[in-house]
């Protein structure tokens, strides 16, 4: 199969071409894995972080919320 993709943005140009450089592939190569794991088909598996190892561990800080509190002051000065 064969595709022409126009209008790559410049961060994905340059992301496929330092991966190409980097692993010693062509740049089609190169594109067509990145394709292939950013759609799931590939065979390689990125590890991807959830966070549910932090989720539900805030611990209450009264400088903390202090500080978020009042960031949330409104100064009546500024707005007339």
């Amino acid at each position: 199969m064969q595709y022409t993709i126009r209008k790559i943005p410049p961060a994905v140009d340059s992301a496929i071409r330092e991966r190409a450089r980097n692993t010693g592939k062509s740049l089609n190569e190169a594109a067509v894995e990145a394709l292939a794991e950013g759609t799931g088909a590939s065979d390689v598996r990125r590890k991807r972080r959830d966070l549910s190892d932090i989720a539900g561990s805030w611990k209450a800080d009264k400088a903390a919320e202090a500080a978020l509190a009042d960031q949330d002051r409104i100064d009546e000065e500024l707005w007339p």
